[in-house]
């Protein structure tokens, strides 16, 4: 049995190669249409123009219903690892919460471009990273919370690397993007999709730039710390029938006598 084929470690390794397929193909597909620039441009740019945005839209779309997947599954294994204690039941409810926003900010990210809805697009950008920083680092505190008893302490550090690697990012990022977006550079840099070294305000893009894309990396980092966890569980689907029919009142008596007949005269 292949290492994706134990228990649902397919879904944080689906989640993160298909996504990680989405920037790259919308990347490519940008570049050679020449709608961007090769060098760091924003993730988002590279799904701004047609026919790109349609891939770029629909793949992330893809990816938030696996991102939710992933989060959910997350959440009952924890579940059932700690159905007594209290204070990991509520963390990991909080965490819950927080990827499925941050789910739906990749969404808003996905569908509204950034040169046609800007403040839907920021909204779904802050969903995204913002509260998904959160949910990492509530993630972190419940591994903590849940060694050695339940795993070693190797994988916490792990995701405390990430976590704050996520955090420095997140931070250059915030600064970077407010001294860039806040008016001194001229009102048409929202719509800008092309830079160069000459242009005012060159240094803070490329930095909020990189910094989104080093984000994104230790977004992909943490989920592939599920792989193993995911290992260790699986999930079935039971049906239960409330009754032998889907008819909501009780069938006519007349044709179950006819059925009967039916039945005696054979």
């Amino acid at each position: 049995m292949w290492w994706f084929q134990q228990g649902l470690s397919f879904l944080p390794s689906a989640l993160v190669i298909w996504t990680a397929a989405a920037f790259i193909f919308s990347y490519i597909t940008a570049i050679t249409l020449h709608h961007v620039d090769p060098v760091l441009p924003y993730i988002s740019d590279t799904g701004t123009v047609a026919p790109e945005k349609c891939l770029f839209g629909a793949m992330l779309n893809i990816a938030a219903v696996l991102c939710i997947a992933t989060i959910y599954v997350r959440y009952k294994q924890v579940h059932a690892l700690n159905p007594e204690e209290n204070r990991i039941i509520r963390l990991n409810k909080a965490g819950l919460v927080l990827g499925l926003l941050s789910c739906l900010g990749l969404s808003l990210v996905a569908n509204f471009q950034k040169t046609t809805f800007f403040a839907v697009h920021v909204c779904g950008a802050v969903l995204t990273f913002g509260v998904g920083s959160l949910y990492m680092f509530v993630q972190t505190i419940l591994s903590y919370q849940m060694q050695p008893k339940i795993h070693g302490k190797q994988v916490f550090w792990i995701r405390l690397s990430l976590v704050i690697w996520c955090g420095v990012s997140a931070f250059s990022m915030l600064t970077c993007s407010s001294l860039l977006y806040n008016g001194s550079f001229g009102a048409d840099i929202v719509q800008k999709l092309h830079w160069n070294p000459e242009d005012k305000g060159y240094v803070l893009h490329m930095i909020t730039t990189a910094a989104e894309w080093s984000m994104s990396l230790s977004f992909f980092g943490f989920f592939l710390t599920y792989i193993r966890d995911f290992q260790k569980i699986s999930l079935r689907v039971e049906a239960t029938l409330h009754g032998l029919t889907l008819y909501d009142t009780v069938p006519c008596p007349v044709n179950n006598e006819r059925t009967w007949l039916l039945s005696r005269d054979v």
